[in-house]
């Protein structure tokens, strides 16, 4: 079978492998594993000797290689750093340009590239027995219109954003969510989204994600004692809460309740939240960690007591997810499937939408302030009661422990 894959992720070429954003990486390793050859239209950003990341290539040359060397990380984001590479011995990589639609310019630009990257997108397909869309993305658009002239090609769709159909979104997302739902454009197709959703087309099929093995499983019991350990884990970008969640531990050490943050992770933030630490003398409770593997992390969540994260948007938030299993207790909003990962809050303690943190001028926009006050609340009630802290802890890692990398590549063999 030969398996065409359709993607946004930003990738790196080196010494005949090809790299990418872990998370993804380590996934799409699980779907190659059942297929004879793949070919992967995408981005590559050449790595040189002078930059770490090199500068991003248009070319229209295909180029053949494997990723049979493992590797091992917690998830760089999509837009730089090399990641892991793909454990596959035959890969076609078909490069296309990046585009956005962010400003006039850009959208300019964009119509000269769309026509290349559709033209490219529809003779992938047309060589692929499979077609595997990742979406939400630019590229994910353009290639929900293309698959739309192949409706005898099986076709699965990982969408891995919010689908929730009462969030606010960009047209571009709503726009493949109405393609890919709709029975008689999408035809032959799987979408696997995050989340049971009432009233949803037959296309559309709930799904999961995992990070940890049967091997990982274990029993947890954790000393809910002060101070108490918050951590956070994933990209420090705007929209994922990081600096109201240190707003959040400083209301609490207010408050009297001695609490840390570990902030794990890295991006465009970080030397903005470096800043704000020292400025603010945080540095004795609120530590930036930085990057480390995800064996480094089972041992963080194992010391944890809270898994936090004050989202705007998500998909499957692996770090809430990862958490639970070690029976941290999460802290988090509820976009897309929070509520039901956290059972409406049986299993963690679910925040209100927050607002936004201008890094300009260090000031809350919406109603942060409110929020943090009513979730540091939420938080002092429930360190009052160590038996229900106990047992929530134990309702997230036997929810969470469920979701193995086993009974996911099982789920992903029966796509394929």
């Amino acid at each position: 079978m030969r398996f065409a894959v359709f993607t946004h992720v930003i990738h790196q070429g080196q010494e005949g492998r090809y790299y990418a954003y872990s998370p993804y990486v380590r996934e799409m390793n699980l779907w190659l594993k059942y297929v004879e050859e793949a070919e992967i239209v995408g981005t590559i950003q050449e790595k040189t000797r002078n930059t770490e990341q090199g500068k991003r290539g248009n070319g229209e040359k295909e180029i053949r290689g494997n990723g049979e060397k493992e590797m091992r990380g917690n998830g760089e984001k999509e837009t730089g750093g090399q990641g892991e590479p793909y454990m596959h011995s035959r890969i076609t990589f078909t490069k296309i340009p990046s585009f956005h639609l962010m400003n006039f310019p850009a959208v300019l630009d964009s119509l000269i590239k769309i026509p290349f990257i559709f033209y490219r997108i529809l003779g992938a397909m047309r060589r692929a027995d499979h077609l595997h869309l990742r979406c939400p993305g630019n590229i994910g658009l353009l290639a929900a219109i293309a698959q739309v002239f192949f409706p005898k090609k099986p076709k699965t769709v990982k969408y891995a954003g919010n689908w929730d159909p009462e969030a606010k979104q960009p047209w571009t997302y709503r726009l493949q969510k109405r393609i890919l739902s709709n029975t008689f454009l999408s035809r032959n197709i799987k979408v696997l989204v995050y989340g049971d959703w009432p009233g949803q087309s037959k296309n559309i099929v709930p799904f999961f994600t995992a990070s940890f093995s049967e091997k990982d499983r274990e029993v947890v019991e954790k000393e809910f004692t002060s101070p108490f350990k918050f951590v956070y884990t994933g990209n420090l970008v705007e929209g994922k809460g990081v600096f109201e969640v240190i707003e959040l531990i400083e209301s609490l050490r207010a408050k009297g309740v001695k609490s840390e943050l570990e902030i794990y992770g890295d991006g465009i933030l970080k030397d903005s939240l470096s800043d704000y630490i020292l400025r603010h003398e945080l540095q004795d409770f609120v530590i930036l960690k930085g990057r480390i593997s995800l064996e480094e992390l089972k041992e963080v969540y194992k010391t944890a007591h809270f898994v936090i994260l004050l989202s705007k948007s998500e998909g499957w938030p692996k770090t809430i997810a990862e958490g639970m299993w070690y029976g941290c207790i999460p802290v988090a909003t509820p976009v897309s499937c929070v509520s039901w990962m956290l059972g409406e809050g049986s299993r963690g303690i679910l925040v209100s939408p927050v607002g936004e943190w201008k890094v300009e001028s260090g000031e809350w926009s919406g109603n942060s302030p409110l929020i943090i006050e009513n979730t540091v609340k939420k938080i002092i009630e429930l360190i009052a009661n160590p038996r229900e802290m106990k047992k929530m802890s134990v309702a997230a890692q036997n929810w969470s422990q469920q979701y193995t990398l086993e009974r996911f590549e099982m789920a992903i063999r029966e796509m394929v």
